[in-house]
This record gives C-alpha cells, sequence and structure tokens, in this order.
C-alpha cells in the first residue's frame, strides 16, 4: 500500500522548529515540500470526465416511494438520515464502507459521508436534498495531496452527476453541519453513524423523537417491495452457487481448515455482489454446536460434518441467509441423518406454517413442536409429554434459538420494529423471513447418548410469503438428506 506524500524537511530545519512546522501545514494551499511549478502543473491538462445525460439507477422510483411515505408520516419537521463516515481499523486505514442501512434504502447511494435531508415543504410534504462530497478539487490540490482524494482512493461522481443517478437534488455536505446549526423547527435524525451531524443538531433533536424514525423506517421494511425481492432472489442464487463451490473444495478444507471454506464463499460474494452478507460460520466437527462460530480456524475432517450458514449481500445490500449441515465425506453416518431428519422434518413444518394471516410466531411454534416431539421420542426428556416439555421450555437445551427472523438489507432486518408490528404480528405478501431449526449436542453434554456429543444440525432458508401462500428463494439448495448426498455427489465428480 502507497503512503501519502511525506513533504520534505527544509534542510535548514533543526529539531527544535519541526513542532513549530506541522506536516499538514500549507504554503500556497498546499503542503510543504511542494513546489509551486509542481502544484501548477497538477492544476492543467486534464480532460473532461463529467459524465452527462446519466439513466437513473434501477431503484429509483422505489427510493422516491419510500420517502414519499417517510415525508406522510412526518409532516412538518426535517427529517436527517446519514450515511455514515469511514470507521478506522489500524492506524491509517479504514474499513471497507458500508452505508448505513437507513440511507442507502432512502437513496440508493452507498457513498460515504452522504446524508439525506427532507426539508418541509407546504402543509404536509417535503422537499429532499441529498447532501454528499462532490469529486475532489484539482485548483487546492486535494485530488492527488489527500488520502481521500481522486487519484489516491478514485473518482468520485459530481454533484450534476448524482442528481442524475438518484433522482434527488445534490449539495456539498460540508455546508451541511454549519446550516442544520442554524435551522429552526422540529428535526429528527437517525443516530449512530455521523457524530458531526449530530453535534449540529445536538440541541434541537431529542433521543425519544430520533428513536421514532428510526423505529419507522424499521417497520417500513417489514413489507418488501418488487424490487428488493428480485433483490433478495439474487442474493439467494448467488449464495447457491457459493455453496456449490465450497462443496467443490472440500478436498482443499480437510488439507488446510474452515478458513477454506471462508474464502472460497467470500471469493463468490464478492464476484457476484458487493460482500459476504454478515460473517460466515464455517462450523466443522464440534463447531457446529457454537451457534456463531465465526472463528473457522479448526480442522475439517471427513466423517463429520460441516454446518455453513452464508449469505451474499447483493451490490444493492440485500443478503441471503442461508444454512446447509453437510457430510464433509458426502455421505451422513446413520446417527447423523437421525438427527438431520428430524431437523428437516421440523423445517418442513416451519415452512409450511409461513403464510398470508397466519401469526408470525406460527412458524417457529410448528418446528419447536416437531423437535421436541423427535427429543420426547429418545428418550432424552424422561417420560414428559410434548405439551409439558414445550409448557416449561425444556427442548431449548438443544434447540437454543428461535426459528427465524426478518431478512432484507440487514440480515436480521427490522431488528427495532415494535413487538406488535413483528413477532406479534400477522404475515402479509412482501414479508421474507428465515426458517431454520436446529439441533446441537455440545460435547460436553452428559445427558445425551455419546454418539450425539459433538453433532449440531440447522437448515435455513429464506421464504417469501407470497397471496396464497409462500416461496421458498433459496430452493435451489437441496435440503432432504439423499439429495443433499447425491448433489455432493455430482458436484464431487
Amino acid at each position: 500500500m502507497s503512503e501519502e506524500l511525506i513533504p520534505e524537511t527544509p534542510e535548514q530545519e533543526t529539531e527544535e522548529n519541526e513542532a513549530a512546522e506541522p506536516i499538514k501545514q500549507r504554503k500556497n494551499g498546499l503542503y510543504p515540500g511542494v513546489s509551486d511549478e509542481l502544484a501548477e502543473n497538477m492544476k492543467s491538462g486534464w480532460a473532461d470526465t463529467e459524465l452527462r445525460d446519466l439513466e437513473p439507477i434501477a431503484q429509483a422510483g422505489h427510493t422516491a416511494a419510500r420517502r414519499a411515505a417517510l415525508s406522510a408520516r412526518f409532516p412538518g419537521e426535517r427529517l436527517v438520515i446519514p450515511a455514515g463516515n469511514l470507521k478506522t481499523r489500524s492506524n491509517d486505514t479504514e474499513y471497507a464502507f458500508r452505508a448505513s442501512t437507513e440511507y442507502a434504502y432512502l437513496t440508493g447511494d452507498q457513498t460515504q459521508d452522504g446524508v439525506l435531508v427532507l426539508e418541509p415543504s407546504g402543509e404536509s410534504g417535503h422537499e429532499a436534498t441529498i447532501y454528499l462530497l462532490p469529486r475532489s478539487d484539482r485548483e487546492n490540490g486535494e485530488f492527488w495531496l489527500d488520502g481521500q482524494g481522486e487519484l489516491w482512493v478514485g473518482r468520485r461522481h459530481s454533484l450534476t452527476e448524482a442528481e442524475q443517478l438518484l433522482g434527488i437534488p445534490a449539495k456539498d455536505v460540508r455546508e451541511l453541519a454549519a446550516a442544520l446549526a442554524e435551522a429552526t423547527g422540529p428535526v429528527r435524525a437517525v443516530r449512530g453513524h455521523d457524530a458531526s451531524i449530530e453535534a449540529a443538531l445536538t440541541d434541537k433533536v431529542t433521543a425519544e423523537r430520533d428513536e421514532e424514525l428510526r423505529v419507522h423506517l424499521s417497520e417500513a421494511r417489514l413489507v418488501k417491495d418488487a424490487f428488493e425481492i428480485a433483490e433478495l432472489q439474487k442474493a439467494c442464487d448467488a449464495t447457491a452457487r457459493g455453496f456449490e463451490d465450497v462443496v467443490k473444495s472440500l478436498d482443499k478444507a480437510e488439507a488446510t481448515s474452515e478458513r477454506f471454506i471462508e474464502g472460497t464463499f467470500f471469493l463468490r460474494a464478492r464476484v457476484e455482489g458487493n460482500d459476504i452478507g454478515y460473517g460466515s460460520i464455517c462450523a466443522a466437527g464440534p463447531h457446529a454446536t457454537t451457534l456463531h462460530w465465526v472463528r473457522n480456524d479448526g480442522a475439517v475432517r471427513a466423517g463429520e460434518l460441516l454446518l455453513l450458514d452464508a449469505g451474499v449481500e447483493t451490490n444493492e445490500l440485500y443478503t441471503a441467509d442461508v444454512t446447509r449441515t453437510l457430510p464433509i465425506n458426502g455421505t451422513f453416518s446413520p446417527v447423523q441423518r437421525k438427527i438431520y431428519d428430524a431437523v428437516y422434518e421440523a423445517q418442513e413444518a416451519g415452512i409450511a406454517a409461513v403464510k398470508p394471516g397466519a401469526a408470525y410466531r406460527d412458524f417457529h411454534d410448528a418446528a419447536q413442536r416437531v423437535l421436541a416431539e423427535k427429543l420426547v421420542e429418545w428418550g432424552l426428556l424422561g417420560d414428559l409429554s410434548v405439551d409439558k416439555v414445550l409448557e416449561l421450555g425444556l427442548q431449548r437445551r438443544w434447540t437454543l434459538h428461535g426459528t427465524g427472523h426478518m431478512l432484507g438489507m440487514d440480515v436480521h432486518d427490522c431488528a427495532v420494529a415494535r413487538t406488535e408490528t413483528y413477532v406479534d404480528s400477522t404475515l402479509e405478501p412482501g414479508v421474507c423471513l428465515t426458517v431454520e431449526p436446529g439441533l446441537y449436542f455440545q460435547a460436553d453434554d452428559l445427558t445425551v447418548p455419546e454418539e450425539y456429543r459433538g453433532i449440531g444440525v440447522r437448515i435455513e432458508d429464506d421464504i417469501l410469503v407470497t397471496e396464497d401462500g409462500n416461496r421458498n428463494l433459496s430452493d435451489k439448495l437441496p435440503r432432504q438428506a439423499d439429495e443433499v448426498e447425491a448433489w455432493m455427489a455430482q458436484l464431487k465428480g
């Protein structure tokens, strides 16, 4: 990685006066060590690269409709939704930027430091303005001297280009903090993404009012529009290809570790999308009993199971969330199949319960009942009835987690929605959720037969509620045990 241009220190400069000459001190608008001749040379000789007559981005109409719905919910109030800023990883390097979900949902933009502002207009409407960093300045040398300049990190869109692409009037974000500090009238802002914007609004906002905005934006995503459904299908299709990649490379993983599986899936995510939607769980053997095993540094052994929980995030930031539990050598042992079939049966019951008009909790209850029945049948809960087991929640020693969650731009989408609009709601067409029951027998659990210990199984699919039932968006991956074995055999050749 290259370093930023470090100014030369004049020979006559001593250690005593170095402190009085900060490295970032400017001379004629430029950094020390840059001659006037070089500065002047860098200002000219560049072609006009402004892009004209751009077509709006694919979801521009959808984002406009989302902003209109937001406007109707908060008439007469200024609404401020930031994208967020770069976050330091180490010293002078940053994590890859990912725009806040609220901002991307309302604009389609993904650039750092952006802010959407909805200004009250008329009796109940708003005028939207997107505040962005314009192209880096060639007159003051920013484009080649600054670490975030064009020649260092790439070209940003001009404000005119951004307006054409997003369908929103654009202004320079560097002017926004001062404007917000002077603004009057009621304001709501999404917090936690941009400290400078929050500082400018300190005496204008309240935590309670801002939380109402955040909750509304979370609930607005509960029912997906056509664009979002298409993106989720794209994410699931790419994820299926990533799982195929992993099966084809299991021999290499056996020779190395779970990290080979992690890297293999990551390659597919970066080739077909923006990134992985969350940290991949590549849990082999007893690691499969740890729900969020993301260290991925363990051995991959023939005869054991691999629990792979991973999802591709599309370029528009919608993620899949899929889990398959696979026999590493391609064939389930009898006890592995017994546990796997129980989870499969539970998932089938859960998926069947996903339909319009059903209570959100129905799919969880259906899957848990099947798992409780199996645990009772296997003699793990004494002579208790299934109903009593469920009443006391005793099955949770081995099922551990809920059976699913909303899915969308966040892997756990709509996370701050109110209970009455989420887990106590009724399903309707356009809702997308995961169905993911599991059984996890810890390696040190003395209450189960020794042959069960260290086995973890989860099967997860992404289910869209339709007008007449549901659609499995991730059905390109087999689930039934015989089909899994045949699929793996075909991929391994």
